[in-house]
């Protein structure tokens, strides 16, 4: 395994992200979004819920009181950008790892050289350490008696949810913080700063860009930093100066740089459960519209069709349920066409079951009811059939009673055995299902009430 470095933060460049101006020209020279990494929190755009004026992250940040943190977000949302930064504004040594390709050799080498640090000279270390979910339990394990300690304080960076992916005692020695995607104010403000800086920047050169333009760019950076430079560089390069030497980027312009903008999703990950989530959520809510959009953004990242259409059975009978009984064959069908059709196709049933879902009427009573009955089944698990429905397939279960008293429905008014008891005495009497009142549920309702009611022709009760 290829050793990983471990470094102090000089000024100027920091962890290889951050250029000062009178750095070798090599750097100068690197990416637009390398260049114009924030070299403090002032500069640092967006995520004001965590490192804002006051907030408990800065204010340990800036008291260099700093315990073990988690970062959590998506791409591109600056977890790697702030541990930089809070590394340089407390002077602390700044290791570096990436789960991705490190082992628990090298955490030991870190820790050991960190030990050593702390004993010879006081100064403490850094161990930051991206993509830490994909650690697994023993090279956590390792880090828990040094984090306990103090010998390193760990930032990790994580696109995951904690809870899922880093053990409970690695959990409990870390406060997390949740990044989100910048809005588009932060991105608007990263942009304006990169055409504005005149060392960093692109403010040597002169850039007009209208609202209309800078709104689009922020749109097409999905909230990520980082492409919204990568696009303004390319449009920058790909648009010729005017006779003044101005450059004027256009919305064309943007959003040919832009090309097609990568949906941000996982198929294993975050982005899978809490857009499915949506998807259900808002079909349950009967909104057609928003169901299609999550629809449409789970297809076009690439999701199974196969999963979605599970879902969908799944709101069928949760959901919809008895308030229309045709809704779970439709989703059935659906399931059946889109493993016939595969994809593209099979997006056309997807949609139209999705519409037919969200505008059904919804019943959740079976789904409840089945939950109420399991309660009285774990109460009372044990507790025999009753003797009366019991079959009596021979003479030794007749003469012990196996049937006796059993009330055929058939012979009796309305076909139903009224007060005949159906349950163990201890879960018997207890409602589990309380009907609907929206769709076909209301009138199988009144249909039974009817049935319960006895006509003159009605066959006389009696035992069977």
């Amino acid at each position: 395994m290829p050793e990983r470095r471990s470094r102090p933060v000089p000024p100027g460049v920091q962890s290889g992200l951050f250029v000062d101006p009178s750095a070798p020209a090599g750097v100068r020279d690197a990416p637009l979004a390398a260049r114009m990494r924030p070299r403090n929190l002032d500069e640092y755009a967006g995520q004001e819920q965590v490192v804002g004026p006051g907030r408990p992250l800065r204010q340990m940040i800036e008291a260099d009181r700093l315990p073990s943190i988690i970062l959590w977000g998506p791409p591109g949302s600056g977890k790697t950008t702030l541990a930089t930064i809070i590394a340089a504004q407390t002077q602390r040594h700044f290791a570096e790892l990436s789960a991705v390709n490190s082992g628990v050799a090298d955490v030991r080498r870190i820790i050991a050289e960190a030990a050593e640090r702390l004993r010879a000279s006081g100064r403490r270390t850094i161990l930051f350490i991206d993509e830490l979910h994909r650690f697994n339990r023993s090279q956590q394990d390792a880090l828990l008696p040094h984090v306990e300690a103090g010998t390193v304080t760990l930032i990790g960076a994580t696109t995951e949810n904690p809870s899922f992916y880093l053990v409970a005692p690695l959990l409990s020695r870390s406060r997390v913080f949740r990044l989100d995607l910048l809005d588009e104010a932060a991105i608007e403000s990263i942009v304006r700063r990169a055409i504005e800086d005149p060392d960093r920047g692109l403010g040597g050169t002169p850039i007009a860009i209208d609202a209309d333009t800078m709104h689009t760019l922020a749109l097409l950076a999905g909230g990520d930093a980082r492409t919204a430079l990568n696009i303004l560089e390319l449009a920058v390069d790909s648009t010729p100066p005017q006779d003044d030497g101005t450059q004027v980027l256009t919305r064309e312009t943007v959003e040919q740089a832009a090309q097609a903008p990568t949906l941000l999703y996982d198929r294993e990950g975050d982005a899978h459960y809490d857009t499915i989530s949506a998807f259900i959520k808002t079909m349950r809510d009967s909104d057609p519209d928003g169901a299609l959009y999550w629809l449409a953004r789970m297809v076009e990242a690439g999701e199974d069709p196969l999963f979605i259409a599970r879902r969908l059975v799944i709101l069928a009978s949760e959901d919809v349920g008895l308030a229309d009984p045709n809704a779970l064959p439709l989703a059935v069908a659906c399931q059946q066409a889109v493993h016939f059709l595969g994809m593209p196709e099979g997006r056309i049933p997807l949609a139209e079951t999705t519409v037919y879902l969200a505008r059904a009427p919804k019943s959740n009573s079976a789904y409840a009811a089945y939950n109420r009955a399991l309660q009285d089944v774990q109460a009372t698990r044990n507790e025999p059939v009753p003797m009366h429905l019991r079959n009596a397939v021979t003479g030794l279960m007749r003469g012990l009673g196996f049937g006796q008293g059993y009330r055929y429905a058939h012979d009796e008014p309305g076909h139903v055995a009224l007060g005949q008891t159906h349950r163990p005495p201890p879960a018997e009497g207890h409602v589990y299902y309380r009907p609907g009142t929206l769709g076909h549920e209301a009138r199988i309702e009144a249909a039974w009430a009817a049935r319960r009611t006895p006509r003159p022709d009605d066959p006389t009760p009696g035992p069977r």
